[in-house]
């Protein structure tokens, strides 16, 4: 499925309010087209050297590739990307598959390369699976930048990250632990078990629960909804029926948190089971206002997109490599400096309670 895109509104949203950066961890390899003739780590050749006052390529074509196009959060964050794109004057489209799978985003790497894309932006089913095909892209000379779910290193060059791993791990721990009082059984409602971004998130939640603060809480078990709304909505009912004692949910995940909230919202374990987790202010406001969820977190996924937009230009386009160290020059966003491993972090991520998610609107 191909979804076209207008022009997306490029103003950095000042009600986000949360402090914002793009994660770029570098590859080593790849080769932009403009110097198809030099090789990178991954190749083994001579290492490319970035030149910061490149001008932008004209008549740049990026392809934005979601876990799942009707993935609506994704959706979101590709229409940041591609307005950073048409803001420079290039092109830009959302392409991707009906279902959350690996193979299904092979077939459409495999498509863009046929097309001659200058970049593609990918949020990855599977780091390894669709690794071959990203390498094969990059040998082409097409620019390749994951975010929101990484790609394996040596197949990207870029990995454009919403947020410190560690911090969204930890913060949803502290988010239910605060909302069940500090004990009790919890679950994890995650989306597929190899989305790269949700395993991290993951470790760094059982870590935080082996503090003396949280030796109350017991996480019982990981279940995965697939970003599927409907499984992950079936998901939840099993684990309320399952697990009787339950006293909470996080759902890493706006498929899972939203399709959980749904299940919540019109069963008996209203008020009884805590719901938290990552979710858009849209999906959620309904389930804040009547009482199903109190609070959750989540960044700006418009200006991740946007900064995901302008990573691909940039490399493409030979301003950077992806190595530490370099400046991107993001637009509206300004400059960020590529960190170790290439991570440049985009959080924290904004928590949203009956307080505030009125002042947002994404």
């Amino acid at each position: 499925m191909i979804r076209s895109r207008t022009r997306w509104n490029r103003a950095v949203r000042a009600a986000t309010g949360a402090g914002l950066a793009l994660a770029l961890i570098a590859g080593c390899g790849g080769t932009t087209k403009d110097s198809a003739s030099e090789d990178t780590g991954n190749s083994g050749g001579t290492e490319k050297v970035a030149d910061p006052n490149a001008p932008i390529k004209e008549n740049l074509k990026v392809a934005f590739l979601p876990k799942e196009i009707d993935n609506p959060y994704e959706n979101i964050v590709d229409e940041g990307g591609i307005s950073a794109i048409e803001e420079l004057k290039g092109t830009a489209k959302e392409v991707g598959p009906s279902d959350a799978s690996a193979s299904s985003q092979v077939s459409y790497i495999n498509t863009l390369i046929q097309q001659n894309q200058d970049a593609i932006v990918i949020a990855a089913n599977d780091p390894n699976a669709v690794a071959p095909a990203l390498k094969e892209a990059m040998a082409k000379g097409i620019a390749v930048v994951s975010y929101d779910s990484d790609a394996a290193p040596d197949a990207r060059q870029v990995f454009v990250n919403q947020a410190n791993s560690e911090d969204i791990g930890r913060s949803q721990i502290k988010l239910i632990s605060e909302q069940i009082g500090g004990k009790g059984k919890i679950a994890i409602l995650s989306a597929t078990p190899n989305a790269t971004n949700q395993n991290t998130w993951i470790e760094f939640m059982k870590d935080e629960l082996t503090k003396p603060e949280y030796s109350g809480i017991e996480l019982v078990t990981v279940a995965y909804g697939d970003d599927d709304d409907q499984k992950s909505f079936q998901e939840t009912q099993a684990l309320l029926q399952s697990i009787p004692d339950l006293k909470g949910i996080v759902s890493p995940t706006t498929v899972g948190i939203s399709a959980a909230a749904r299940y919540i919202s019109s069963s008996p374990y209203k008020g009884k089971v805590a719901l938290t987790g990552l979710g858009t202010p849209n999906q959620m406001r309904q389930f804040i206002k009547d009482g199903t969820v109190k609070e959750f977190a989540l960044w700006d996924p418009t200006q991740l997109g946007y900064l995901a937009g302008y990573a691909a230009a940039a490399l493409a386009s030979g301003q950077i490599t992806g190595a530490e160290g370099e400046v991107l020059k993001a637009g509206e966003l300004g400059e960020r400096t590529i960190g170790k491993d290439g991570e440049i972090i985009l959080g924290p991520p904004t928590t949203f309670n009956a307080d505030n998610i009125d002042d947002y609107d994404f």
